[in-house]
């Protein structure tokens, strides 16, 4: 009997510990399964451009780090309708970023571009599939509304971008109203600071009359529609700008960062946000799949808080637009290129180490070394209405080794860039050229050797034409924002 009992209370033991186990096991199918759900589901609701007007003349890849084009649409197609989108169903950029993640994967920077900066557009494909002749002085929002279509041409912002910075974008992404709302709600909320109440007249100065309460001054969690209205305000704070915004939405970003790390970077995590992002987010083939995406998202796990920094494109106004500053920006693109942080640390990765910028740090030697001319033939024309910058430039180069061909007045004398032109093979020769002038474009044309047409940057900063040092200036990385700092610091935004 004795022996029943042992042997029921045996089974009983093995019965349970039998279910345990099922249960166990049920629910790790189950998670698995989840993850794999939502990893399909993923993969199923990633859009993506076509990478066909993406342009043939693409800087060299000559970093070790990646550079990520982000873009803010502000479309009122779709979901976007009820949430504040511009106006008519042509998709503009709202607001955009490059993001350079420097090769030892410890630090990021972001560099905002405003949209009213005034820029070269390159050639552009349409949707009829024939491309645009470049275009001169233009805003630089206006690359991303070529062709006027719904979705935007994140192909002509990236060629721009491209153009402008002299780096290889590896990957661009489009993120709508829809899509920004939708990742704020599912990561809980993100922390902000207000200098003071906000309201809708705030938003919408049309307004006769203040309205009611939109966000409430001080300390605050917003998501959704309320995180839409945080970053979009501009009239209501600072001095009503559109720089002062910007700054607002790096410390937005930077907290959304924050926020997102805090919960640990792993695909469990990532999957719930990455969905709720990519229901209305675009990107190029090179991320347009689940594994890819999350890979990339991986990748950030070790960059520091600290070490995600944010700042804007040196600028000053020109008129109610913004030019660029030059030397300051070349300065910029060149720190990038050599994987330099903004307070001059080498960020190359092991090859490196971690010390201060020096000529024999980490930094390719194109991007510090003296320029040396032996072998290159350039024919000098002035694109200006200054008189003499054409020999002036021919003196410059002469005095690196250069052989001048001639110089000559250009067709045109509005040339706010300098720009250097070159025939099939040259790049490399081009490249070396353009390094004697801080900001200098280069791009390939029908004719034959190469040219350089020297524009008012290099009439107004002639001195600081030779671009052989990769520090930023002091004046930009001092205004350099961090994502683990204070979301209540420095609140007038402007």
């Amino acid at each position: 009997m004795a022996g029943s009992h042992k042997a029921a209370a045996a089974g009983g033991r093995t019965s349970r510990l039998r279910r345990t186990a099922l249960f166990g096991l049920s629910f790790l199918v189950l998670l698995v399964a989840g993850v794999g759900w939502g990893y399909l589901k993923l993969t199923g609701s990633i859009d993506t451009f076509s990478a066909d007007g993406v342009s043939g003349d693409r800087p060299p890849d000559t970093s070790k780090g990646q550079n990520v084009l982000v873009i803010g649409s502000d479309s009122r197609s779709g979901a976007n309708s009820g949430l504040g989108g511009g106006t008519g169903d042509v998709g503009r950029s709202d607001t955009a970023f490059l993001l350079h993640v420097y090769a030892d994967h410890k630090h990021a920077v972001a560099v905002s571009i405003p949209r009213d900066t005034l820029v070269d557009i390159p050639a552009c494909k349409m949707p009829d599939g024939s491309w645009t002749t470049p275009q001169h002085h233009t805003i630089f929002n206006a690359a991303f509304s070529v062709g006027e279509t719904a979705e935007g041409n994140p192909a002509c912002t990236q060629n721009t971008v491209e153009h402008l910075t002299g780096l290889r974008v590896d990957h661009t992404i489009v993120v709508d109203f829809a899509g920004f709302s939708a990742l704020t709600s599912a990561v809980g909320g993100v922390p902000v600071c207000l200098p003071k109440d906000i309201y809708q007249r705030d938003l919408n100065p049309k307004r006769t009359t203040r309205g009611t309460l939109v966000l409430a001054k001080g300390p605050q969690s917003v998501s959704g529609q309320r995180a839409l209205d945080y970053v979009r305000i501009r009239h209501g704070i600072g001095d009503g700008s559109d720089i002062g915004r910007i700054k607002r939405q790096q410390a937005f970003v930077g907290s959304l960062v924050k926020e997102v790390k805090s919960r640990g970077l792993s695909p469990t995590t990532l999957l719930p946000l990455a969905n709720a992002a990519t229901d209305a987010m675009t990107v190029d083939p090179g991320l347009g799949s689940a594994d890819r995406l999350l890979s990339f998202a991986m990748s950030m796990k070790n960059v520091d808080l600290h070490n995600t920094k944010f700042v804007t494109v040196p600028w000053r106004y020109q008129g109610a637009r913004v030019a660029i500053v030059e030397p300051d920006a070349g300065a910029l693109w060149a720190s990038l290129k050599a994987d330099r942080t903004l307070d001059g640390q080498n960020a190359a990765g092991k090859a490196g180490g971690d010390g201060p910028a020096t000529a024999s740090g980490g930094a390719s030697p194109s991007a510090t070394a003296p320029v040396s001319g032996t072998g290159i033939d350039v024919a000098v024309y002035n694109g200006t209405t200054v008189t003499g910058l054409a020999a002036d430039a021919a003196k410059l180069l002469r005095s690196h080794g250069f052989t001048v061909t001639g110089t000559a007045t250009a067709n045109s004398q509005d040339q706010t860039h300098t720009l250097v032109t070159y025939g099939p093979g040259l790049r490399d020769k081009a490249e070396t050229t353009a390094r004697l002038f801080a900001g200098a474009r280069t791009t390939e044309s029908a004719a034959a050797g190469i040219q350089v047409i020297v524009g008012s940057d290099y009439a107004d900063n002639p001195a600081a034409a030779p671009a052989t040092s990769d520090a930023v200036p002091s004046a930009v990385a001092d205004e350099a924002r961090s994502a683990d700092d204070d979301p209540c610091s420095n609140l007038s935004y402007g």
